[in-house]
């Protein structure tokens, strides 16, 4: 028996009761994405039930392009963040069985964004200057900063809305273990502070067309409590993870690996963990959504990426045997439609397929951490200490 859990990054699907305490009242990312597409062609995710979801959502936005069915394959809701933030690493200790409260730390948009005691001991234990020290889009910290960084062979420093410490280089003129190992410093010398992430952010080319690499990593503050996938790989079930899961949860709780940087090698990755593993969770994030199409506000490369995700899931729900569950839903919003280009307070969908198996209409579930208890339940382990399993609804 075999677990697929797919988190579709930043794929939410309407503001949450609280998106205006973040500054987020009217966001709906794959609403607004598919209305200003001229509507969604996905008939997998329209025939799981996807189109369903809205409905159940306080002032819910019809999907264009998707239409409620009577009989959908799987059984669908949709979920509501209870820890404090929207962040990658908050949404995924959720989704794994945490509670967040209080969040991460956040810091000043304007410069300095950190303390200047954390910039000094980095540039110190490094041995190289910084430049930013900002919250900043990634894309446009190259094109402003990157010919500097380049002549100064100095580190770009950056944050955003989330708890991160993003810190990017050109690898050739830093080596990329060079830029592995100061993110290990950092996240050291970030602990205190409890910032959520240090993330490697490596980049190519030429002044005027700088490009970031597949290379990246993140460096993800240890929590002081058990995942899911800690509890299933002590009770001997195998963990296989893909993307930057093994990053999200500081490669903890992990059976297999493999650090896939783009949708397409994880979904195909996906598939090898299926085909070769006999039974187990498998547990994969794909980025694209969130790091190519939502932070850079491109609706029309977001839609693609559904529907191209929607022909992977035809292609691989054919495959699963009686036994098997598939979970699909998110970690939090990134609305292309909306302001800034930061992530959004969001419901995430959820969906939920088990061949020759009746769906149900699971509702608003109050915690990500649904996802983790069911994983305990399907799994046959102890309990979790929060959430209700919608597997025994």
């Amino acid at each position: 028996m075999t677990a697929i859990l797919i988190v579709l990054d930043s794929v939410g699907i309407g503001e949450a009761p609280d998106a205006a305490e973040y500054g987020d009242q009217g966001c709906a990312t794959i609403p607004h994405l598919a209305e200003a597409v001229g509507g969604l062609h996905v008939p997998m995710f329209e025939s799981l039930g996807w189109g369903n979801i809205p409905s159940l959502i306080p002032q819910g936005i019809p999907i264009k392009g998707l239409s409620p069915v009577d009989q959908p394959l799987a059984s669908f809701g949709v979920m509501q963040e209870v820890s404090q933030g929207k962040d990658t690493v908050t949404g995924h200790w959720e989704l794994a069985g945490l509670k967040l409260i209080p969040g991460f730390r956040l810091f000043p948009k304007e410069h300095p964004s950190f303390p200047e005691e954390l910039i000094d001991e980095f540039q110190k234990r490094t041995g190289r200057p910084i430049m930013g020290n900002r919250a900043i889009s990634g894309t446009v910290a190259l094109e402003e900063l990157g010919a500097e960084s380049i002549e100064r062979a100095a580190w770009i420093i950056y944050t955003s809305s989330d708890s991160v410490f993003q810190i990017a280089s050109h690898i050739d003129v830093i080596p990329l273990e060079e830029l592995y190992n100061a993110c290990e410093i950092a996240r050291k010398l970030c602990d205190p502070y409890m910032i959520g992430r240090v993330i490697a952010r490596p980049f190519k080319g030429a002044p005027g067309s700088f490009f970031r690499t597949e290379d990246r990593r993140d460096y993800t503050f240890i929590p002081d409590e058990p995942t899911i996938l800690e509890r299933l790989y002590n009770k001997g079930v195998p963990v296989y993870v893909v993307g930057k899961i093994e990053d999200i949860y500081a490669h903890r709780g992990i059976t297999e690996s493999v650090h896939t940087g783009n949708n397409i090698d994880s979904q195909k990755q996906v598939e090898t963990f299926y085909q070769e593993k006999d039974e187990g969770l498998i547990f994969a994030n794909l980025i694209d959504f969130d790091m190519l199409c939502g932070h850079r506000r491109d609706p029309k490369g977001y839609a693609e990426c559904i529907e191209q995700t929607d022909q992977f899931l035809r292609k691989f729900i054919p495959q699963l045997r009686d036994d098997d569950v598939l979970i699909i839903t998110a970690d939090h919003g990134n609305d292309p439609t909306f302001k800034g280009s930061d992530h959004t307070r969001e419901f995430v969908p959820l969906l939920v397929y088990q061949p020759n198996t009746s769906s149900r209409n699971l509702g608003i579930r109050n915690g990500f951490y649904d996802v983790a208890q069911s994983l305990a339940s399907y799994f046959r382990i102890d309990p979790i200490p929060r959430g209700l399993s919608f597997l025994d609804s």
